[in-house]
Order: structure tokens, then C-alpha cells, then sequence
């Protein structure tokens, strides 16, 4: 008997199922032998009987009884082979450690298994593998990294192999489920719904890349933003010290106001810009993180991971929409004019040359602005090119829309604003009277009108020919010295700031400070009646000079 087993190849006292020597070996009708306990679990799980290894079909599942003429054979060969395990290099394969998967067929000390079988559910060692890389038959099945936990590729309800994937419901289904309850629905075999998966992942991984670089495109947004506004600060400091600097301590108090201010500006600019940025680098690392993970995964081999992980790596994390954030340097205009202002007589060339300057600054600021014929109060004349505006004793018929101004001489601009700065010019030349600003967009425009803040007007007003009133409250007469021809209005709209300049004069006229903006702002123009046409001339919005 010895010497006709060492006749005998190692495949042939193989369980094709357990890829182990014979234990207790049976013979099926179709003459294939396996381990009784192998072939009776076998046929436990997949109805009807039928062979592993020919796929014969058994419809009475056969009487089975142990084969004792191989059970010996196997018995002798099981102890040659460990004999020669003993002495051969299978000594030097990995023994398995905590947190590795064990080979399945290893009956003494357990080897690292270097592959999973999807078919068999079990997972083998260098050795027990063999079979699976040489036998035809077994070439066939499907063969994944390690994996521990290969219960969970069976379905719960019917311990069939998870081999399909319902589209529908998006979990991975058994044969007998997609004739059951999952009947009407898109079921697909796993690989196809393993490639539609990963081909999202790849889909979700690029916009994941995109949105990385969106924010790494805003942070470079935001770091010049912060230079600008530090580099509009150094400015302002500049000119304010050039002012102050030749004066004594009242002026040196005035100028460490004034820096400070700036500086202080510029901090908070800062500030904001650092917590915007550190969300963005936050978000960019969460991103970072999840394009790992999705890479990752999408790299993965095993189909049912993928798709059981799928759902909570698809989507992006949460993000906040950076679309409209931006950071604004800080509006300066009018503060070293209006600290400045208070020292009198002693400062005014100084002051002179730096209003200059910060008419200029404004002017950059320039925005196209033309009147709203569906605003105007029908008694006045706009011209063709919404720039002019005047009042006429014949009162024209107009639908009275809600827009539109019912008593009052008024008409708004086309355009509003909601956010940042802007600016315009309008020219007054020959009139007595006229009212200019800007306004909220919920006014009252039917019934008695109050130019005031708290009725949503930033107006100053000209009346009499030389009298000059900022409607604040309450009213502030405004001394000027020579009477504007041309009107600049100004608006920095997160700064709360609405100022009006002379602009031939290049004075500071009035400021209205710390207001608070919570709708749009359109521009204001009143040319008040014509009284008798002594105030005839037109409100001219004209085109900023830059020349100058």
C-alpha cells in the first residue's frame, strides 16, 4: 500500500471543496469524491444536489457512505505529507498573526492566507491555494485579497451567495431574492454594478478634486484681498502721517487716532480673512480625506466592499458655498478728511491736497447709473438716454405702478446695489434747488415723503439757491465754501458709509457714518419743481473725469 500511494499524485487525495486530504471521503453517483462533512454542507446550501466539480444534478440528494479503500489511501498520504512538511521550506511560509487572515484548510498550525475564494467562501494559504491557480476547474472562481468575514457575502434570508446587485434598492441580493422580492426590479449581476459604482466614485473623486482646487483658487483670493487692503492701509498711514507730522500734540493725538483707526480696520480685515481661510484649509483637508478614501475604494478589487461602501463615501462632505464670500478691504475714504476737518484752519492746504487724492480713489469706484422712467413722477422729463432729468408744469399720463413717485418730484436710478462700493457724479450747474442721495428699496414713494435715515433716505439737499441741509436727524445745515456745480456720491455698502463731495472743489461735503444696509440701495435724484422756471436746469449725471 506504501508504495502504490508514493504513485499517487497529492491532487488526487484532495477535497476539491476544502482543498485538505480526505477526511472520511465519500463517492457521488458521477464517481467524484470529497470529505462527507464538505459534500453534505455543500448540498445543505445550494438546492438541488448537484456535483461541485461536473455539475451533475442529483434530484434525490444520493445516500453517501465513507469509501474505506480511500480513506486508508488518504490516511497514509496524510502522514507522508506531514512527514515531508516537516522537513521542506513550507516551514518558512508566514504563520498568521493578530489582525491577518488564517488559511481555512491549515489543520495544525494556521498559515496567512494570500487569498479568498468568492466560490468556496474560504481563504487559503501559499499551499492550499495551489489547487486554485493549476486545476482547470477550479481557475474558474473568483479569488479576492484575504477577507475574514466571508459569511457576510451570504444573503441572511436564503445562504446564497450575494452574486447580484438590485439597482432599485441598491443592496446586493442572492439568486433566489431576485425571483422573490426583488422580482419587478433592475437587478444586475455584481461586476456590472461594481463598475457603475466605481465609475461614480471616479466621477465623485473628480468633483471632490475640483471643489480642492475651487478653494485653493479662493484662498489665494482671499491672501491678496489681505495684501490689497494692507497695501490701501500703508497708504492711508502715509498720508495721514505726511499731514500730522509737522504739528504738536494736538496733532500728534489726531494722527495716533487715525492710525489706529486704520489699523484696526486692517485687523479685523485680517482677521476675517484668517477665519475664512481657516475654514477653507479645513475644508480642503476634510476633501483631502475624502478623495483618499474614495481613491481608495476605487481601487478596490472587492466588488461587494465597494458597493456596500458606496453610499457613505459617494456623496461630499458637507461644504460651505464659498461663491459669494469674499473679503473686502475697508473703505478709508473720509477718514483722514474728516479727522483733519477738526483742526481747523491750521490744516486746510493739507487737507486740500488729501481730498484730492481721495476723490480720486472714489472716482476708481465708478458705476454706470441711469434713470427709471417707471419710477419718475409724471410731471418730469427724462432724456432718451437716462442721464438728464427735469420738471414740467404738464403732467404726462403714466400708469401710477407701485414704483413710481406720486407727489414728489423724484426718480430713482435703474441700478441697485447690495454689496461692495460705488460711486457717481451728477452735475447741479444753474439750479435753486435739488435733492441727491441714495435710498432703501421699501420707500414710501405714494404719500407724504420724509427725507430721513430712519424712512430709509441718505439725501442732502440744496434749497434757496445757497442753503445746504444733510437730512439727518436732526437736520445738519452744511457751511460751504463755494457752491458745487458737480455732486459726488459715494457708498461703501458694508462700511455703512454714504458720502458726498464737491467734486471741482475736491471737498468733503457730508458723510453719513455707521449706517446699517440690509436692502438694495438705488441712487436718489430729485430736480424739485421748475419754480417758474427759475429752477429749470436739469440733474445731469455725468461721466467721471479722470483726466483731471
Amino acid at each position: 500500500m506504501s508504495a502504490a500511494s508514493c504513485l499517487l499524485t497529492e491532487d488526487q487525495f484532495l477535497c476539491s471543496i476544502c482543498l485538505d486530504v480526505f477526511t472520511d471521503p465519500v463517492s457521488t453517483p458521477c464517481g467524484h469524491n470529497f470529505c462527507k462533512a464538505c459534500i453534505s454542507q455543500h448540498w445543505d446550501r445550494n438546492v438541488p444536489s448537484q456535483c461541485p466539480n461536473c455539475k451533475e444534478v442529483f434530484n434525490i440528494k444520493p445516500e453517501l457512505r465513507v469509501n474505506t479503500f480511500i480513506s486508508e489511501m488518504a490516511a497514509q498520504f496524510r502522514q507522508s505529507a506531514q512527514q515531508k512538511a516537516t522537513s521542506s521550506s513550507s516551514s518558512e511560509q508566514h504563520i498568521v498573526k493578530p489582525g491577518e487572515v488564517p488559511c481555512d484548510a491549515c489543520t495544525g498550525t494556521r498559515l496567512k492566507a494570500l487569498k479568498s475564494c468568492l466560490v468556496y467562501l474560504e481563504s487559503y494559504c501559499e499551499t492550499h491555494l495551489e489547487p486554485h491557480l493549476t486545476r482547470a476547474g477550479l481557475k474558474k472562481h473568483q479569488l479576492i485579497n484575504p477577507e475574514e468575514n466571508l459569511e457576510g457575502r451570504m444573503c441572511v434570508k436564503h445562504d446564497k451567495l450575494l452574486e447580484l446587485f438590485c439597482k432599485t434598492d441598491q443592496v446586493c441580493v442572492c439568486m433566489l431574492c431576485s425571483v422573490s422580492e426583488h422580482k419587478t426590479h433592475d437587478v444586475v449581476p455584481l461586476k456590472e454594478g461594481y463598475e457603475g459604482k466605481k465609475a461614480e466614485l471616479g466621477k465623485t473623486e473628480a468633483e471632490i478634486q475640483q471643489m480642492i482646487q475651487k478653494r485653493r483658487l479662493k484662498i489665494q483670493e482671499m491672501n491678496r484681498s489681505v495684501e490689497l487692503s494692507k497695501e490701501g492701509a500703508d497708504r492711508e498711514i502715509a498720508d495721514g502721517v505726511q499731514v500730522f507730522t509737522a504739528l504738536k500734540e494736538s496733532v500728534e493725538r489726531s494722527q495716533a487716532e487715525l492710525i489706529d483707526t486704520i489699523k484696526e480696520k486692517q485687523r479685523e480685515t485680517e482677521e476675517q480673512a484668517e477665519g475664512f481661510i481657516k475654514e477653507l484649509e479645513q475644508e480642503v483637508s476634510e476633501l483631502k480625506k475624502r478623495s483618499s478614501e474614495v481613491e481608495q475604494l476605487s481601487r478596490s478589487e472587492d466588488q461587494l466592499h465597494l458597493l456596500q461602501s458606496f453610499t457613505s463615501l459617494n456623496a461630499a462632505p458637507p461644504t460651505k458655498n464659498w461663491t459669494e464670500v469674499r473679503v473686502r478691504p475697508p473703505s478709508y475714504e473720509g477718514t483722514v478728511g474728516r479727522a483733519v476737518t477738526q483742526l481747523g484752519e491750521t490744516l486746510s492746504k493739507q487737507m486740500k491736497k488729501l481730498l484730492e487724492v481721495e476723490l480720486k480713489r472714489v472716482q476708481q469706484s465708478e458705476v454706470e447709473v441711469t434713470l427709471d422712467p417707471d419710477t419718475a413722477l409724471p410731471y418730469l422729463i427724462l432724456s432718451d438716454d437716462g442721464k438728464q432729468v427735469k420738471h414740467d408744469d404738464v403732467r404726462k399720463n403714466l400708469p401710477d405702478n407701485p414704483e413710481r413717485f406720486k407727489t414728489c418730484p423724484n426718480v430713482l436710478a435703474k441700478q441697485s446695489f447690495s454689496s461692495g462700493i460705488f460711486y457717481c457724479e451728477v452735475q447741479v450747474k444753474g439750479k435753486t434747488k435739488w435733492d441727491l442721495g441714495v435710498v432703501r428699496e421699501s420707500i414710501n414713494r405714494k404719500g407724504k415723503i420724509s427725507l430721513s435715515p430712519q424712512d430709509g433716505y441718505w439725501t442732502i439737499v440744496l434749497r434757496n439757491g445757497n442753503e445746504y441741509q444733510a437730512c439727518a436727524v436732526p437736520p445738519v445745515r452744511l457751511s460751504l465754501k463755494s457752491q458745487p456745480q458737480k455732486v459726488g456720491v459715494f457708498v461703501d455698502y458694508e462700511e455703512g458709509l454714504v458720502s458726498f463731495y464737491d467734486v471741482d472743489a475736491a471737498a468733503l461735503i457730508y458723510s453719513f457714518t455707521g449706517c446699517c444696509f440690509k436692502e438694495k440701495l438705488y441712487p436718489f435724484f430729485s430736480p424739485c419743481d421748475n419754480d417758474g422756471g427759475k429752477n429749470s436746469a436739469p440733474l445731469i449725471i455725468s461721466p467721471v473725469n479722470h483726466t483731471e
